[in-house]
């Protein structure tokens, strides 16, 4: 069976994903599988978000005014500061599927 806290953890990892991975019965019956999904979609949105940010100031520059183009940069760091912290969350549960036991630091 699958204890408590890998139904805690499926059920993030799963809100890490597209909401149609929730249809697929594997996912949710083995989480270091689902683990694997999650962690390339993260990284895949990470990508995203960086290609975005990149392209964000040459895409827009004719379409709107530089205050918005300044806002749409902030939106997309937000986004990668975001990612950045899922990135290592999806890690670190990963880590837990798979075994690794983790040290509680003050």
């Amino acid at each position: 069976g699958t204890s408590d806290w890998e139904l805690t953890a499926t059920e993030f990892l799963l809100d890490c994903c597209p909401a149609d991975y929730r249809r697929y019965r594997l996912l949710r019956r083995h989480p270091v599988v689902l683990a694997m999904f999650a962690t390339v979609f993260v990284e895949a949105q990470v990508a995203a978000s960086r290609d975005g940010l990149a392209g964000v100031r040459v895409g827009l520059a004719d379409f709107v005014e530089p205050e918005v183009i300044g806002e749409a940069v902030e939106v997309w760091s937000q986004q990668q500061a975001w990612l950045a912290r899922l990135r290592r969350e999806v890690g670190m549960v990963t880590e837990a599927l798979r075994g690794r036991q983790f040290i509680r630091r003050l």
